[in-house]
């Protein structure tokens, strides 16, 4: 951590509560410090997820569980969850719960708990999931190199030739938009 950007944060929210107090409307008192509050939990909470640029690693479970919060444009309760994982997991809602709460643990999801239901959003997005584990999975298995992982899954017949041709075409189209 470091204590100067620490020190300024609370700074930051102490002022800004004390601002927000002396506001006559209570209502949009209230709704400022909620709102404050959430974007304040968001902003820590991805940098402490990303303190050391390491992600926090998701087990297959909570993959699938993201993935469908990651698909919903609208914060999710957890019946919605539950039946969207219907065909996929046979679970109990007590177990939904239970892998709920370690992914806001580990920063990936927030629960709105204001509404009177749970209301889950994720706090990293999909793409930013998807290209820090895949930056960790490239450099621990092939030593940060594409080349290595092409040529593996291409020797061991787990690419054929018609992924080649389209890898490269993606690649001349990169190189055309330079």
């Amino acid at each position: 951590m470091r204590p100067a950007a620490d020190a300024q944060d609370i700074f930051l929210k102490a002022n800004f509560r004390e601002v927000s107090f002396c506001l006559e409307d209570k209502i949009l008192d209230n709704l400022i410090i909620r709102l404050y509050n959430k974007l304040y939990d968001r902003i820590i909470t991805r940098r402490d997820n990303y303190m050391g640029n390491t992600l926090k690693k998701l087990g297959e479970a909570e993959l699938e569980i993201m993935q469908v919060i990651w698909d919903s444009e609208n914060p999710v309760t957890s019946n919605y969850i539950l039946k969207e994982l219907q065909g996929r997991r046979r679970w109990q809602l007590s177990t939904l719960m239970t892998s709920l709460t370690r992914l806001a643990d580990k920063g990936f999801i927030q629960c709105d708990r204001s509404t009177g239901s749970n209301l889950y959003t994720s706090i990293i997005t999909e793409n930013e999931y998807k290209a820090g584990a895949s930056k960790h999975f490239l450099d621990k298995l092939y030593n940060n190199s594409i080349q290595s992982m092409i040529a593996t899954l291409y020797n061991n017949r787990a690419i054929k030739n018609s992924d080649i041709e389209e890898l490269r075409n993606f690649l001349d189209q990169l190189e055309d938009e330079r």
